[in-house]
């Protein structure tokens, strides 16, 4: 699972700088617009990127990395639909916004799942959660140690 959330965010970074920043500008330059017009300034991107390396590296800071990237993302998200769908207007900006904070939920909720199970379950994840030391040798089958 933790691969596979790392590409999710990788291929999330990617989409996120296509919707926000690539197409706006093609978008203004085939319509004659002011260039950043409809660019949707947005750095969330960096940090998906950043979580994804953590995620295949693994580094000691991975899993307060992640619990706090995710929470931070689901709150956000879930406070802009509440505020977004009450009214929602329609644009072609706005449904590729709803796309992505629609994935960017994904990705984080599922990540959330995976923080808790392996809390539950305590399932050993070299830099997620401590691995359970090993039980010591006992001397010729006596219990003896």
């Amino acid at each position: 699972m933790r691969v596979f959330l790392a590409h999710f965010l990788f291929v999330l970074a990617a989409w996120t700088l296509l919707i926000k920043f690539l197409f706006p500008v093609v978008w203004s330059v085939a319509y004659g617009e002011p260039l950043l017009a409809h660019v949707m300034w947005d750095f969330w991107w960096v940090a998906h990127l950043w979580l994804g390396w953590a995620l295949l590296r693994r580094p000691s800071y991975l899993e307060v990395l992640a619990w706090l990237v995710a929470v931070t993302e689901i709150v956000i998200v879930v406070t802009k639909f509440a505020l977004f769908l009450p009214d929602p207007q329609w644009t072609i900006w706005r449904t590729n916004w709803f796309i992505n904070k629609v994935f960017v939920l994904a990705v984080f909720v599922l990540m959330a799942g995976w923080l808790v199970r392996g809390l539950l379950v305590r399932e050993p994840v070299k830099g997620v959660l401590p691995t359970p030391a090993a039980p010591a040798a006992t001397h010729a089958g006596t219990g003896a140690r």
